[in-house]
């Protein structure tokens, strides 16, 4: 049986990583009529894919005689013994976005691309980005580094194609050309993976290479800078009032003067502030990248407002868990960065924020300058928490700062305590880590489920009136 992917990649192919990508590539590669091995060193893991058909080898740290192609999982770094030895025999290695491109390139109608990365705000600005694409009637889906892989996205038929990208995958990124990228912002992160935040940038602005359309965060230095290496269509969106060939705010509008007749002298409305269930001006400048790549396709206004009105922020991303006392709780555990945590804490104006974990790499000096003044206290949690305490020490000396003892065999539950004994009626306790979660937790949802759980257990014991947190932000809330 043939299909347009057959014959596309042949020979022996070896796939590094047994999870969910993996499994994506080496049914893809198998169908394509390539011989398949797949390894990985949780042999349990890899026993899962034994139903593809593809040879399965545990723990391999270079690839098997006479491999020309090694497909790897984002997650494995490049310096890996196996994609390091794979790169000195001079075989080539690529990761499963470009095989995806590849096979795309291949149908008689591809799909359209367009493509999202950033520090922050990613999985929100696709998540936005699809439901105007289907309230404009388009067959569109998210995809990448959420929901389905980019190969099953195609493989599915859609026609077009919301696609979030980490770092990690671009990283292996060769051919690609997007109709339309962004690439939303861009802060220390992941410096542990790439070495430093100029082969982290380099990474992020492979987004940008042969796209139709460039779109930039006006705000964001990096972002400008990597937009202007490239030769499609420049296209802003930022908080203030747009100029030609940008979407911005107009006192409480989302507003387009890039893709109108004549930006110089027109400006369409595509929706305001009320039609927005996310909190924080950093998710208004997501929903105006959303509607910037949406308007390069040709999405109707109508549809933008209509999209970003169906969107609901998924779980832990900024998310009010209610009131106990007068006082909000609001979960952000997505908030795995100082550049995240930073939005979400200039959300609000007076927080008990819960802080830390795995840093990563990344210093919080700028962060808790930014965030200082709003501070009633602070909470630490984690690996990472001396590095949290000296810059608070630093920058805000006088907030109180507790710690939660490493023993403690439910540090959520005890932070949660010692957080609401320091807030006042209207504060916010927040939980925005700045930091990652696997020091303490499975991951950044754990991590979240933790803090909601906790807030149940200080409800119960409390008079609950079901308010919700507020922000001095740019906001929505219908």
């Amino acid at each position: 049986m043939t299909g347009p992917f057959t014959g596309l990649v042949t020979g022996k192919v070896l796939v590094a990583g047994a999870g969910v990508t993996g499994r994506s590539v080496a049914v893809a590669l198998l169908e394509m009529g390539a011989e398949v091995t797949v390894t990985d060193g949780n042999a349990e893991r890899l026993a899962e894919l034994a139903d593809t058909g593809a040879t399965l080898v545990p723990g391999l740290s270079e690839p098997p005689a006479g491999t020309s192609l090694v497909v790897t999982s984002p997650g494995w770094r490049p310096s890996s013994p196996l994609l390091a030895s794979a790169v000195a025999a001079g075989i080539d290695v690529i990761g499963e976005v470009e095989l995806a491109w590849l096979m795309s390139e291949r149908l008689p109608q591809p799909p359209t691309w367009l493509v999202v990365t950033g520090t922050n705000g990613k999985t929100t600005t696709v998540g936005m980005l699809a439901e105007i694409l289907r309230a404009d009637g388009r067959n569109a889906i998210a995809c990448g580094n959420v929901g389905l892989t980019v190969i099953d996205a195609i493989r599915a038929g859609h026609d077009v194609l919301a696609v979030e990208l980490s770092s990690f995958q671009l990283h292996w990124q060769r051919s690609l050309r997007a109709h339309t990228a962004v690439v939303l912002n861009l802060a220390e992160d992941h410096l542990d993976w790439h070495g430093s935040i100029e082969e982290y940038a380099k990474a992020k602005g492979r987004a940008y290479a042969g796209a139709g359309v460039v779109v930039r965060n006006t705000a964001d230095e990096w972002s400008g800078r990597l937009a202007a290496e490239h030769d499609g269509v420049q296209v802003g969106f930022g908080l203030g009032v747009p100029r030609p060939g940008e979407l911005g705010l107009v006192e409480d509008l989302l507003v387009d003067r890039a893709f109108v007749a004549d930006p110089r002298e027109q400006a369409e409305e595509l929706a305001c502030l009320a039609d927005l269930n996310v909190v924080g001006s950093h998710n208004v400048a997501n929903a105006l990248a959303a509607a910037a790549l949406a308007r390069s396709f040709g999405v109707s206004p109508d549809a933008v407002r209509e999209g970003l009105r169906a969107f609901e922020p998924g779980a832990h991303r900024a998310v009010p868990l209610g009131e106990v006392d007068g006082v909000s709780y609001v979960n952000d555990s997505k908030a795995t960065n100082p550049h995240a945590a930073a939005g979400s804490l200039l959300s609000f104006g007076s927080v008990v924020w819960i802080a830390g974990g795995l840093l990563k790499g990344a210093t919080v000096d700028p962060l808790v300058e930014a965030v200082a003044g709003r501070l009633r206290g602070v909470v630490l949690l984690g690996a990472d928490a001396d590095a949290f305490a000296a810059s608070l020490a630093r920058h805000a000396p006088d907030v109180p700062v507790r710690r939660q003892a490493p023993g403690d065999h439910e540090p959520m539950i005890a932070a949660v305590s010692a957080a609401g004994a320091m807030a006042r009626p209207g504060d916010v306790v927040l939980l925005a880590p700045a930091a990652a979660s696997m020091d303490m937790f499975r991951d950044y949802a754990h991590r979240g489920d933790a803090f909601a759980e906790a807030v149940a257990r200080a409800r119960e014991n409390s008079t609950f009136d079901g308010g919700a947190a507020t922000s001095d932000g740019a906001t929505g809330g219908r």
